[in-house]
């Protein structure tokens, strides 16, 4: 069924929604989790043609990364995690098409009219640029 699920990761408390989630398909289907977080700002956007240093922001990020990582991995998950650099919508397909997933699950924030043009641009590009299916679940809202 799914071999190999990338997770795109926020760095945001949707994440707890789409973790969840996906930790038990990935149970059920006896799959392989990536854990990929892009990191956009303007650092991240020049790191290779700058030859820049990590940000603070990036070593955050990627200190995110490997902390899920171990939780899912303490609870017998195989799990790899990957911080990608630069344009969300396009690593994220970058990283899907490297790594020959099987399907990416991302968190939605249920946005609506123009609020959705500003902050559904990157699941809106990543579903009509792939060709592995894209599961969309709408993040749980903070209590």
């Amino acid at each position: 069924m799914y071999r190999q699920i990338l997770v795109a990761i926020e760095h945001s408390d949707a994440d707890r929604t789409i973790v969840e989630h996906v930790e038990q398909l990935a149970r059920f289907a006896g799959s392989r989790l990536l854990l990929v977080h892009v990191a956009d700002g303007w650092a991240a956007r020049h790191f290779d043609e700058l030859e820049l240093r990590e940000s603070e922001e990036m070593r955050g990020d990627r200190a995110y990364l490997e902390a899920l990582e171990e939780q899912l991995r303490a609870k017998g998950i195989e799990v790899e995690s990957f911080l990608a650099m630069g344009d969300p919508a396009t690593e994220i397909c970058r990283v899907a098409r490297d790594r020959a997933v099987d399907l990416i699950a991302m968190a939605t924030h249920g946005h609506r009219g123009v609020s959705d043009l500003i902050h559904g641009q990157t699941a809106d590009a990543v579903r009509h640029r792939v060709s592995v299916p894209v599961l969309l679940l709408r993040a749980k809202r903070a209590r």
